[in-house]
């Protein structure tokens, strides 16, 4: 269902640009940081998922859930006052010079700094291009070699026996990939060969500690996203916008990269048999639907009621929902008869064996 979703996301995302400056609306350089990490971390997370019991994996994801929407919640607080009062600076500029009958232009990405990007006027800008012209390929293309060889050693390690040598050789394989891009990555923000131009004249000033902690956190992103069932992109939305991304391109990057990850755990979870195919094809075809109107709805409310914000807004209702709802099916009726079945018969609630598992 999430790769669904996210796929269709994108597509109607590539052929997007920047509301503000000439470029896509996808931040491709702050996906090579974080994505290879990422798709390393479903790896990981994915095995964590058969070691963890079931009870342990829900109340994870519960607890996650709550929090990181809490969090984004409260960014869209901030983000709503700080558009409010971009509002009244530019009504009271209209008023006093003599133009406040005039409606007050919307600026699409709120508190982005001026940094003399902007190439196009606002009325010649194009909001859409065509794919091709929009994607940025050679970005693209490491993306998804990183994506083709994780996806190979993990292939490939489904044909050997579980917690042999060349089983460890080929999971061990992995890290030299995911580290390898995303480190020259980092290598290049820091000294300056690339950018994260989203962030304005913030994107080209980088210390060597917080290039590490956004890997780590895409990392650890990944193996949250590999442990519940997730791609990754609820825990990356709210980390975007921490690092100042604007909510547009939070959303859109979040979601390209969760397009990777998302499909990276569908191919393990189907190689571990956790995969009903029949269920995954409904739901993919509904939230494909749903995405491509949700897409075309919100894009159409923001720039009517011109707030940016309800990104945030939606991200962390949905992000609630979810944990709301996780806890009424799972831990609600079935999920804690189950429990109190496995207590009173004295069941095994602990980890699990990986190297046992399927034997």
């Amino acid at each position: 269902m999430i790769m669904g979703a996210a796929a269709s996301t994108v597509y109607y995302n590539l052929k997007l640009r920047h509301p503000t400056l000439d470029m896509p609306i996808i931040d491709y350089d702050l996906a090579l940081l974080f994505q290879p990490m990422l798709v390393l971390g479903i790896s990981i997370g994915v095995a964590f998922n058969v070691i963890f019991a079931d009870w342990m994996i829900t109340v994870l994801l519960i607890i996650l859930f709550l929090g990181t929407s809490t969090k984004a919640f409260m960014k869209g607080v901030e983000t709503w006052k700080k558009e409010t009062i971009l509002k009244k600076e530019a009504a009271r500029l209209l008023e006093s010079n003599g133009n406040g009958a005039e409606d007050v232009e919307y600026t699409p990405l709120p508190g982005e700094p001026a940094n003399g990007n902007e190439t196009e006027a606002p009325e010649t800008k194009r909001t859409e291009v065509s794919i091709i012209e929009n994607v940025r390929w050679k970005e693209f293309g490491i993306l998804c070699a990183v994506w083709v060889i994780i996806l190979g050693l993990e292939i490939g390690k489904n044909y050997t026996t579980t917690c042999s040598a060349l089983y460890w050789v080929l999971n061990l394989g992995q890290i030299p990939v995911a580290v390898g891009v995303s480190g020259y990555q980092a290598v290049c923000l820091y000294t300056g060969k690339r950018v994260i131009e989203s962030k304005g004249e913030e994107g080209t000033d980088w210390k060597v500690h917080q290039l590490v902690l956004y890997c780590l956190c895409g990392m650890a992103a990944g193996m949250v996203g590999g442990l519940l069932g997730l791609g990754g992109g609820f825990i990356l939305g709210p980390l975007f916008l921490e690092l100042g991304i604007p909510p547009q391109v939070s959303s859109a990057t979040a979601t390209f990269a969760m397009t990777f990850s998302s499909s990276m755990s569908v191919v393990e979870y189907y190689l571990l048999k956790r995969f009903p195919v029949p269920y995954a094809l409904y739901f993919i075809a509904v939230a494909t639907v749903a995405a491509f109107a949700g897409q075309y709805i919100v894009r159409r409310i923001i720039t009517i009621l011109g707030r940016a914000s309800l990104i945030i807004f939606i991200l962390a209702g949905t992000i609630f929902i979810s944990a709301i709802s996780i806890s009424a099916i799972s831990l609600g009726g079935v999920g804690i008869a189950k429990m109190i079945e496995d207590i009173e018969e004295h069941a095994y609630m602990g980890f699990e064996n990986l190297c046992t598992y399927g034997s």
